[in-house]
């Protein structure tokens, strides 16, 4: 009998030259955003010398991220996703163009109206990537409709989102000092202009299958029905969102770094890249060694793993024992970003993934903001080494609950 492991092609999905270019155009679009935060952060820290005020750039984009997100999903089940990729990729290039000009001071516009026109912009950036993230989730698999083909299109889409989010701020950092902050954002809107000639290239696909009979507002809230009524998708979203919520260190880094490793800037930011390193070096062995069986114990196991290396980070004093076990941490949740990924892909109808994309949004989006809070109040009330042991045991002892509830997900097969 032939070995279907020796027939599986992990180079499948990028043989689809449409979704090469998708991936092409979204790494871009991604890598300029995460270049544009650094660039953001670092202005506005010159502006203001005021830590809190970088907490505010978080705040003035996810605010409206989350609140327009419900919406932008009943949009990517209603008009046609790539059109609304196209216009939204068009408003960051006009955000990354406009923060150029004030950055240029332009009639004296950054002596004027100080931070608040940079604030002003990020806000309506925010608004477009909560339109823009349901509108991506939905469109590539019109580009690819052979779902045999979804978990591996799911682990080279994670790859190239996880590559443009470790390299950007990297890169973002570089050209600031050789080019200055005003350049770097034309070089960002120059970025912005490629991936949205990438996305123009793939060929149109047809609109969505419009539901005309019920209200709008039922519709819009149609995805919240959806994912509360699936046990699957919901119990890997709340196994996500409390891993996030109190099982992440990240806010938490520079304090582990100067006061508990005792190291400088350069190994601060191995410590920072090295989640990112660990989740991108996963997904590429997912590409070749894709899960097939027991796909919910292998999630399960993954959200655990998290859970443990939170717990051995927060009691270790040694850099590169911190440093293995954050690239350990992000190999457990790049696991868990595919296994997640490729069932909601999979258990989520074409006209509903805009909408449950919008939840998943809502959900795992806010949890990284209000995570990074939860981290910050709990360092102040219980210690910081405290406070990271104690999330991951929170994340170990929902795992446990959920694998004991979700009977669906602890059978599933991929």
């Amino acid at each position: 009998m032939d070995n279907p492991r020796l027939k599986y092609d992990p180079y499948v999905a990028l043989k689809n030259s449409e979704f090469t270019l998708f991936l092409g155009a979204r790494f871009l679009l991604n890598f300029s955003i995460q270049i544009q935060a650094v660039i953001v952060g670092w202005q506005i820290y010159q502006l203001t010398e005021n830590p809190f005020s970088l907490g505010l750039i978080g705040l003035a984009e996810a605010v409206p991220a989350i609140g327009i997100s419900l919406f932008g999903g009943q949009m990517a089940d209603t008009f046609n996703r790539k059109t609304i990729i196209l216009w939204c990729a068009f408003v960051l290039f006009c955000c990354s163009s406009l923060l150029f000009l004030v950055s240029s001071n332009l009639n004296g516009m950054l002596i004027n109206y100080g931070t608040t026109a940079i604030y002003s912009i990020i806000f309506m950036s925010g608004i477009a990537r909560g339109i823009l993230g349901p509108a991506i989730f939905s469109f590539w698999p019109q580009i690819i409709k052979d779902k045999t083909m979804y978990p591996n299109a799911v682990t080279w889409n994670s790859t190239v989102w996880q590559i443009s989010a470790t390299a950007g701020p990297a890169i973002g950092g570089l050209l600031i000092a050789p080019l200055g902050i005003t350049v770097s954002y034309l070089a960002d809107a120059a970025l912005v202009a490629i991936s949205i000639a990438l996305f123009s290239l793939i060929a149109n696909k047809p609109d969505p299958i419009r539901n005309k009979v019920d209200s709008i507002w039922v519709n819009i809230t149609a995805g919240l029905r959806f994912v509360f009524n699936h046990q699957i998708i919901l119990s890997t979203i709340t196994l996500d969102l409390f891993a996030v919520l109190f099982g992440g260190a990240v806010a938490l880094l520079p304090v582990f770094a100067k006061d508990i490793l005792h190291v400088g800037a350069f190994e601060f930011g191995l410590l920072k890249a090295s989640m990112g390193l660990g989740a991108v070096s996963v997904a590429l062995l997912l590409a070749y060694n894709p899960i097939r069986k027991n796909a919910g114990i292998k999630l399960f196991w993954a959200v655990a793993g998290f859970g443990m290396a939170m717990i051995i980070f927060g009691l270790s004093t040694y850099f590169w024992l911190s440093l293995i076990i954050l690239l350990f941490a992000g190999m457990m949740d790049g696991v868990s970003v595919v296994i997640r990924g490729t069932l909601m892909q999979l258990h989520t109808p074409n006209e509903m993934k805009g909408r449950v994309s919008a939840v998943n949004n809502i959900f795992i989006g806010s949890s990284n903001e209000i995570g990074a809070f939860e981290s910050g109040l709990a360092a102040k009330f219980l210690g910081v080494v405290n406070s990271v042991v104690i999330g991951g045991i929170i994340s170990i002892v929902v795992v446990i609950a959920m694998a004991l509830k979700s009977e669906k997900l602890r059978k599933l097969q991929m």
